[in-house]
């Protein structure tokens, strides 16, 4: 099935360009590879193996519409000889040790998947005759957080208190040494072709996402074994979004990167509009009420690793420079992150496509610029 004018969209730019994913098996690279094949892309995959059972990337089962390739960023070679073989037009690099929790197990693997590994992009891009730039996916959590209620702007300091959030500030370090020494805008079409943007969004939620210690994969786990989620952090604020917006904004990025705006090799921030913000204990409500399997109970461990209680985005920059607005609003996103479940389990369907196109129809009746 194909979207009706999907090509279109981004003004078009992806149809027939060569795009690299890393990280496209896990839960937000699946939809963006999904958003990508729809578009006219010829995608390549690059990605360790499937994260999780259940997976996203394969109830899609697109592997026919994608080159798919078992590779480690941390593994430079290998990374080169894909670059050279399929020769990219633009990478989106989202492969990554993605959680907080196990960052604390397994501290060095964090460290060297996500700064290491980064970095290897940025080489191997950087020695490749073919790219024209990278969106470069951080996270909200690579800047230093003092918790005071003050969102965080994309000049803040970068930092991080547990190995995730502090691999992630590293990860934007070295974006911003090689944007500096070697994908300078000020060389930009003389000594270079490469545009470097790194994205940041808050926590992102929709179906097809089964991650360890995660709320809503945790609360749907529970919910299909007809069990009670423990809930640890009940007054944790964070600017849930679903998986659809920040994408949206991605692939923004990345057209302005195929255009050649040499103002888009920066950093830029994706949140909900008007700083919207709900509390774990206010999503899980919302959730029980659009799947009555939901149930859970307050469990607040006493010595339990240190995980920020409150993180929110200032999204000024990309609002008024890119015209990017969210879609749909935190109740949204919720409903259709949970109703995607309930048709999985309930239903055996699989709703991502349909969630596509709603999103995508509700964005063209609201005349957002990238449709």
């Amino acid at each position: 099935m194909e979207i009706l004018g999907i090509k279109a969209l981004f003004k078009g730019v992806y149809a027939g360009k060569t795009v690299l994913v890393t990280g496209h098996t896990g839960f937000k690279g699946s939809w963006l590879t999904l958003w990508l094949i729809q578009l006219g892309a010829n995608v390549v995959g690059y990605s360790l193996d499937i994260p999780t059972d259940p997976n996203h990337y394969k109830l899609l089962k697109f592997e026919n519409n994608i080159t798919h390739i078992h590779g480690d960023v941390r593994d430079k070679d290998r990374l080169r000889k894909v670059f050279d073989s399929y020769k990219p037009d633009i990478i989106f690099h989202l492969a990554a040790q993605s959680l907080v929790r196990p960052s604390y197990e397994s501290p060095l693997t964090t460290f060297s998947t996500n700064v290491m590994g980064t970095a290897n992009v940025f080489e191997v891009s950087r020695l490749s005759d073919s790219v024209l730039g990278i969106v470069n996916v951080t996270s909200d959590k690579c800047y230093e957080n003092f918790e005071d209620d003050r969102p965080y702007k994309e000049e803040d300091r970068m930092g991080g208190y547990d190995p995730y959030s502090a691999s992630k500030g590293a990860a934007e370090l070295v974006a911003n040494s090689y944007r500096s020494s070697f994908f300078n805008t000020e060389e930009y079409g003389i000594k270079h072709k490469i545009l470097l943007a790194s994205v940041r969004a808050g926590n992102v939620i929709g179906g097809g996402d089964w991650s360890i210690n995660r709320l809503i994969p945790d609360i749907i786990k529970a919910a299909s074994q007809g069990a009670t989620t423990s809930i640890r952090s009940p007054f944790a604020t964070r600017p849930w979004q679903h998986v659809l917006e920040p994408l949206s904004g991605y692939l923004l990025i990345g057209q302005q990167i195929i255009e050649g705006n040499k103002e888009i090799s920066d950093g830029w921030n994706f949140g909900p509009a008007n700083n919207e913000t709900k509390t774990v204990e206010e999503v899980i409500t919302l959730s029980s009420q659009k799947w009555d399997k939901v149930k859970f109970q307050i469990d607040v461990p006493e010595d339990g690793p240190h995980e920020a209680n409150l993180l929110r985005l200032d999204c000024t920059k990309v609002i008024n420079n890119l015209k990017w607005l969210p879609v749909w609003d935190a109740e949204e996103c919720i409903s259709k992150t949970i109703l995607w479940y309930k048709a999985y389990y309930v239903n055996d369907r699989i709703d991502t496509l349909i969630q596509l196109q709603d999103y995508i129809e509700v964005a063209i009746s609201k005349k957002y610029v990238w449709t």
